[in-house]
């Protein structure tokens, strides 16, 4: 499952998502496009956003999203 997919999921749009994890809308759409990797800290922001475990996402990273 992707970010995208995980985000949509709980009924979030970007900026909510960006507002809860308190990271920036931009940088959360270069992450669901695969333009950027996040970092530990940004999987643990957006984790907490989503309200699932930071080890939830690991697999989601673990693949390119193309």
């Amino acid at each position: 499952m992707r970010l995208r997919q995980l985000r949509e999921a709980r009924g979030l749009t970007l900026e909510e998502l960006a507002a809860r994890s308190g990271l920036s809308f931009r940088g959360i759409v270069y992450i669901e496009h695969g333009r950027r990797n996040p970092s530990l800290t940004t999987i643990i922001s957006l984790a907490q956003g989503l309200q699932i475990a930071p080890s939830s996402l690991l697999d989601v990273f673990d693949k390119p999203s193309r």
